[in-house]
């Protein structure tokens, strides 16, 4: 065989070997892209996986006499334990908004449980809640654009929208647990807030009671936290996928709390809370039915 030859044939088996996966090296995978925006605008980040230590790390009274209101409020966020996240996970950059829940309301004619059940418990002028016959998502109490988020909507309500976006998208979309969402929320930070303890600060990155004008803004004008996250502390509170339970007293992996309960959770603060409701460990709990004028949505996807 002469060298011509010979040489063809070695250059023919190299590109066999490199384009045809006739090798034993493993082929790497496409790595997840960063951030995603999917086909109703949402705009998602990857949250990284890793650990933090979950809860507040001072005590019941010493919150109460620092930031105020009774003691009791606080007591849900201890002991303090240590969460590991073992899957990264995309979260979304801001809350759903009024645009896209009406996207969902429009396709299916979906009515929420404060359209079937009369009205939604509204904050009228004051942090006091009042039963108000006919408000609903797209009539809250206050005037609002397609960029504000969504309020005035059940978990039940949310469950519902899930489902529907999944079967547009063909995804795994979701609510995030508890322990996701205060382990994104607080993007690495280990203080009160995710910018450190000074309340005074607060109003740089969340709509609250002292600035909001008793209104929800439209999402993503405050600063975000570290990891891209907005209004985490304020404009609309949100529904997490737990049931309510009293935290773990050890170290835990990818919680979900407990498998049953008569409340859901709810994270973050609201247009109408003062500031100490609206930090990284404040928790509140309402029955899966609820109908508010506080509580929205964020949204997750599995990667």
């Amino acid at each position: 065989m002469n060298a011509r030859i010979i040489g063809a044939v070695i250059v023919m088996s190299i590109f066999l070997v490199s384009n045809f996966g006739c090798t034993t090296t493993p082929q790497e995978t496409v790595p997840a892209p960063k951030t995603f925006t999917n086909s109703f605008g949402m705009n998602f980040v990857k949250i990284p996986s890793g650990s933090f230590m979950m809860g507040s790390g001072i005590s019941a009274s010493q919150t109460a006499s620092q930031y105020g209101g009774k003691e009791g409020y606080y007591k849900d966020e201890h002991p303090q334990h240590r969460v590991t996240i073992t899957k990264n996970f995309y979260m979304q950059t801001t809350e759903v908004t009024v645009g896209q829940w009406k996207s969902f309301i429009q396709d299916i004619d979906y009515k929420t449980e404060a359209e079937t059940r009369g009205g939604a418990w509204i904050y009228s002028g004051s942090a006091e809640l009042e039963f108000k016959v006919g408000y609903y998502w797209d009539n809250p109490g206050f005037e609002q654009s397609d960029k504000n988020p969504v309020t005035c909507v059940s978990w039940n309500d949310v469950q519902a929208f899930v489902r529907w976006l999944n079967r547009k998208e063909g995804k795994t979309y979701r609510l995030p647990t508890e322990a996701e969402w205060e382990y994104a929320c607080r993007a690495g930070s280990t203080t009160t807030f995710y910018f450190g303890n000074d309340k005074d600060r607060l109003g740089k990155y969340a709509w609250y009671q002292n600035n909001s004008g008793k209104h929800t803004h439209p999402v993503g004008e405050k600063e975000p936290n570290s990891w891209g996250l907005h209004d985490m502390y304020g404009n609309v509170s949100e529904w997490c996928q737990d049931w309510y339970g009293k935290y773990p007293s050890g170290s835990v992996t990818d919680p979900t709390g407990p498998p049953s309960g008569s409340e859901r959770i709810v994270r973050g603060g609201a247009w109408i809370t003062i500031p100490r409701f609206g930090n990284s460990t404040f928790r509140y709990m309402f029955a899966p039915n609820s109908r508010f004028g506080g509580p929205g949505l964020r949204l997750v996807r599995n990667l």
